[in-house]
């Protein structure tokens, strides 16, 4: 990945929240991100499967549910943006983390040994 691939791929607010909010709590499935954002499915869905073909998620199905995650091999200099970033900005989703903290009934995490 080269800064203008991320750049780009991050420059809308939807996929930058996802992107920010996945970062903040290391893996979150669709519904969650929904519920975070107060979007519906198909918006969060068709953002996701672009940050995915970006290289900047890796998603993963336990059940009926498909949990997104950072991709663990993006490149040092671009997890170390999303990192700084998420870190620096806690205002700007603040109101995505309240609604996500009222969401009733999230989904339960395996833990998985990989």
């Amino acid at each position: 990945m080269n800064p203008l691939s991320l750049f780009k791929c991050l420059a809308e607010e939807t996929r930058l929240r996802c992107v920010l909010l996945i970062e903040r709590e290391g893996e979150l499935c669709v519904c969650e991100l929904m519920a975070a954002l107060q979007e519906s499915q198909p918006k969060v869905s068709r953002h996701l499967a672009q940050l995915r073909n970006c290289d900047l998620l890796l998603d993963r199905r336990q059940g009926q549910w498909v949990f997104y995650r950072i991709n663990p091999q993006m490149r040092d200099w671009a997890k170390a943006v999303l990192a700084d970033t998420a870190a620096a900005n806690e205002g700007f989703l603040q109101e995505n983390l309240r609604n996500l903290s009222r969401m009733g009934d999230r989904p339960q995490r395996s833990l998985i040994c990989c």
